[in-house]
């Protein structure tokens, strides 16, 4: 999967962003991510092709059967939307 690594301070947590590279929402859950110094993983699935979309769209139904963006993944427990209470909570 073509992720990238966000470098940070806090490395408790695996944590995985599934977003598109047009999406608000995905821009402020980074924002969030980032503010807590989280170290992360995250995709822009708009900015992959072919197979490599497929897979990525298949990988974020699974987790989210909507399909919809941001899908979050911390810990094994997958957010849906920006929800930052639920985010923060995840995160301790």
């Amino acid at each position: 999967m073509p992720t990238a690594k966000e470098p940070g301070a806090n490395k408790k947590h695996k944590v995985r962003l599934y977003g598109l590279s047009t999406c608000g929402w995905c821009r402020k859950t980074k924002e969030l991510l980032d503010s807590q110094q989280v170290e992360y993983e995250y995709v822009y699935v708009d900015q992959c092709e072919g197979d490599e979309r497929a897979e990525l769209t298949a990988a974020v139904r699974a987790l989210n059967p909507r399909g919809s963006f941001p899908t979050v993944e911390i810990d094994g427990e997958v957010v849906v939307g920006y929800d930052d209470d639920r985010i923060l909570e995840l995160l301790g």
